[in-house]
């Protein structure tokens, strides 16, 4: 059909934004993450098909066209980590190579983030290695949360958000109203961190002195470095595996006399037997983000409270899509 009309002149061309129409793809490491987050942006998640054959070979297949869409394909790195992150990958290929506009990968919990720096000899500086990786299939743009370290964003070539999971954690404990409240860092190492969180809710911060002797994921806390007697504390971190640190923290909290004690992590790693013991300790009530699911080796105890990052996750996905800004999502407190 010609693009003029003999009576009227030229017919009227309608143009797709060029960022193509927003598209959410969810890998199997975090399906109700995505679900949740596609509800909130009022679109439904692309069908797409994960397979781990029985030699453990990965095969993804997206079962809808994305030609010319701004794709958010929504997989984590945790357990199984390796198949999480070759998942990944491949999801990310095969989204450039049914010919997505754009692919940005969301990340909620970015596990190969503790790999961030050659502190040993002789050791890979996996971080890297995963950022090289993740371009090199053919993302556009990452969008993670609370990396272990920070600077691991320059790792990267292509654009990084970073989001923060504390302001989605303190909205919710401002909710129960906890009286002389103390926030406590487990290390001195999260100090920073731990003081953003006491700006938001309006409290003083104390600091533990941690000392972790080899990789066995186990720390002794030496010190602790404020005033916690008849305090209620609120222990933070970025996130716990073990929960050694923080029941180890509350233990030493308890002895300096702290009243309550709560902790708040947004990635609860919780390898097994961490739960059973974070809901034997001192711990009145710890507070994770939904940014793992799937694996748990534990079921978790009454103490342990899911809090939903799929409203922040929507909002940056929102922003980025609509390009708009990212930060305007970190009030201060």
């Amino acid at each position: 059909m010609s693009p003029f009309d003999s009576n009227t002149g030229p017919r009227p061309i309608s143009f797709q934004a060029p960022q193509g129409d927003l598209a959410i793809l969810s890998g199997s490491g975090n399906p109700q993450l995505a679900e949740s987050i596609a509800k909130f942006l009022q679109v439904k998640t692309i069908p797409g098909q994960a397979h781990v054959f029985s030699e453990g070979n990965v095969f993804v297949r997206i079962q809808e066209n994305v030609r010319g869409r701004d794709v958010f394909v929504i997989q984590g790195v945790h357990y199984p980590v390796n198949d999480n992150f070759v998942e990944l990958l491949f999801w990310i290929d095969a989204l450039k190579r049914a010919s997505a506009q754009q692919v940005t990968a969301v990340i909620p919990f970015f596990s190969y983030a503790k790999g961030d720096k050659k502190d040993e000899p002789r050791v890979s500086i996996r971080a890297r290695v995963c950022a090289d990786a993740i371009e090199a299939a053919g993302a556009d743009r990452v969008l993670t949360m609370d990396l272990h370290s920070p600077q691991i964003q320059g790792f990267f070539s292509i654009p990084v958000d970073h989001l923060y999971g504390r302001q989605v954690l303190v909205d919710h404990i401002k909710t129960l109203d906890i009286p002389d409240l103390v926030v406590c860092s487990p290390d001195i190492g999260f100090a920073k961190e731990a003081s953003d969180f006491a700006k938001l809710l309006a409290a003083p911060v104390v600091i533990g002195n941690k000392h972790r002797p080899d990789h066995s994921e186990t720390a002794e806390i030496l010190e602790v470095i404020g005033d916690v007697d008849g305090k209620n504390v609120l222990l933070v971190d970025d996130f716990t595996i073990s929960g050694g640190t923080l029941i180890s923290m509350a233990d030493v909290l308890k002895q300096r006399g702290a009243h309550d004690i709560y902790a708040a992590v947004t990635h609860g790693v919780l390898s097994k037997g961490a739960a059973p013991k974070i809901g034997a300790s001192h711990i009145k009530r710890m507070f994770m983000t939904d940014s793992i699911e799937g694996h748990r080796p534990d079921e978790l105890p009454e103490n342990i409270e899911i809090v939903s990052v799929a409203p922040l996750f929507a909002q940056a996905i929102r922003s980025i899509h609509d390009r708009t800004s990212v930060s305007m999502l970190f009030p201060e407190g």
